[in-house]
Formats: C-alpha cells, sequence, structure tokens
C-alpha cells in the first residue's frame, strides 16, 4: 500500500455548511448518523465535549445521589464520565445504534432502548437527569422535558446543555474571527437545519431543531420546574484550535440551564 494513501484520502476540512430544512424526522435522521457520531466522538481530544464542554457542564451537575437519568445519552461518553464520578446512571437513547455502543462500551450501566418523550419509568425514580446536548435532537422536545419532571422527586433537578438558540438560528458569513454573524431567518420561529462538518479526516451531518430561547423555558416552566440557572459560556481560551474559533469568544456556542422541581 503507498504510504500516502491515507493523506490522499482523508477529506480536507471544511467549514460548516448549513441547509435549512422544511421538516425532518429527526429520531431516524441520528439513527442514520450513528456511526458517524460515534467515531466522532470518540475521538480523543477531537471535539467540544473533550476540549472543554464537558468540564464546564459539570460544573452544573449536583453531586451524586441516588439515580441519575441520562436522557438522550447517544454513544454513552456522559453516562460513563457520571459513573466515575460516583453517579448510579440510567441511560436512554432512542437509537438502537448508539445504545448498543453506550452498552459495549460500558456493560455495566443499565440502559434502556426508549423515546424520552415516552421513559419507561415511575414517578419520581430520579433526584438528576441530564440531557447534554440532546434536546434539540429531539422531535418532541416539550414532552421529553415533561417526563423528566414526571420522573424528578420533589427537590430533584433537570441539567441541561443545547446548542445556544442564537447559534441555531443563524451563522457566520465568512471564516475569520471576525466574520459577522447574520440571523437571515426567524430567530422566533422553530425550524430544522443539518450542519455539515468536515474535520480532522472526519465527516458528520449534524441535523436538529432551532427553537427560541423562550421555548424551552415554557417547556421547563410546564413541567413543574424552576429555572435555577442559566449560563452561556464563552469559548476558553485553551480551547481556541484554530484561527477563526475565536469568534466564539463573541457569541456563546451552547446555553446551560438548571431546572429544580418544586
Amino acid at each position: 500500500m503507498c504510504p500516502t494513501l491515507s493523506a490522499v484520502t482523508k477529506p480536507p476540512d471544511r467549514p460548516l455548511i448549513r441547509t435549512r430544512l422544511d421538516t425532518a424526522d429527526l429520531g431516524a435522521a441520528w439513527e442514520a448518523n450513528a456511526a458517524a457520531f460515534i467515531a466522532w466522538a470518540r475521538k480523543p481530544g477531537h471535539d467540544s465535549y473533550w476540549q472543554f464542554h464537558r468540564d464546564l457542564f459539570l460544573g452544573l451537575v449536583p453531586p451524586p445521589g441516588r439515580r441519575t437519568l441520562d436522557l438522550g445519552c447517544g454513544e454513552g461518553r456522559l453516562s460513563r464520565d457520571l459513573s466515575e464520578l460516583g453517579h448510579h446512571v440510567v441511560a436512554v437513547d432512542r437509537s438502537p445504534t448508539m445504545l448498543a455502543a453506550a452498552r459495549a462500551a460500558d456493560p455495566g450501566i443499565e440502559t434502556h432502548l426508549a423515546d424520552a418523550a415516552a421513559l419507561p419509568f415511575g414517578d419520581g425514580e430520579f433526584d438528576l437527569v441530564v440531557a447534554f446536548m440532546s434536546l434539540q435532537d429531539m422531535d418532541d422536545y416539550e414532552r421529553a422535558i415533561r417526563e423528566a419532571g414526571r420522573v424528578l422527586v420533589s427537590g430533584g433537578r433537570l441539567c441541561i446543555a443545547i446548542v445556544h438558540p442564537l447559534n441555531s438560528a443563524g451563522r457566520f458569513e465568512g471564516n475569520t474571527a471576525e466574520s459577522s454573524f447574520v440571523v437571515s431567518d426567524s430567530y422566533l420561529d422553530p425550524s430544522y437545519h443539518a450542519d455539515n462538518v468536515v474535520r480532522d479526516g472526519l465527516e458528520i451531518d449534524f441535523v436538529s431543531g432551532h427553537r427560541p430561547l423562550q421555548a424551552y423555558c415554557e417547556a421547563i416552566a410546564d413541567a413543574g420546574l424552576v429555572i435555577e440557572r442559566l449560563r452561556e459560556p464563552a469559548l476558553p481560551e485553551h480551547a481556541i484550535t484554530r484561527p477563526h474559533s475565536r469568534r466564539w469568544q463573541r457569541l456563546p456556542l451552547f446555553l446551560h440551564l438548571r431546572g429544580l422541581k418544586q
């Protein structure tokens, strides 16, 4: 084999390409993308989870309690990290491929193939529910949040990380640190999009829904929770791996919310 073959066949990095969609079946899209996401998520140091996002999110998460539900666990990396921190984790995802990967990586974590909008648990079985970068990828996020509230005990908490609604509503016009950010479509109206990303030899389509901040806040309130923390983390200096990355110190990539069940 030619020693330079991998260099020739490795796709070059490409700036994010966002395509607006009229509609989307988010569950089906993520099952179709599962293999690509597993490779993406498990490449050491590859994405924001490893670079900074996990640690910022864990700063929002309470200490281990009785049971912790990972809502939309994907391939299970947060479940594994929470388990190492002493949480008794139960992980749920509706993608068979994702859940199989999570089970294979740590058979000791209890897993369930289920829709977050129809959880197979009784009322008040958990004192913590985490939804890390999953709600924007759920078809019925309102019911999922309502279900999270149902399975929480009184005094329990729901910790959420999502793509910031400002991020999902707009785009940078160029690929420099100084590029202007433009919202050309409606921020207030829900919509769907596919973000195609090629980085370090891996390619993936992130198919997600945009919802305004108010929509998430209303869903949390309707689930019987009060928001006690709202954070818009800036990109830390150590996570600036490319010159254009610095623009995410001007605008938030992600939104963190913590709700308390009354």
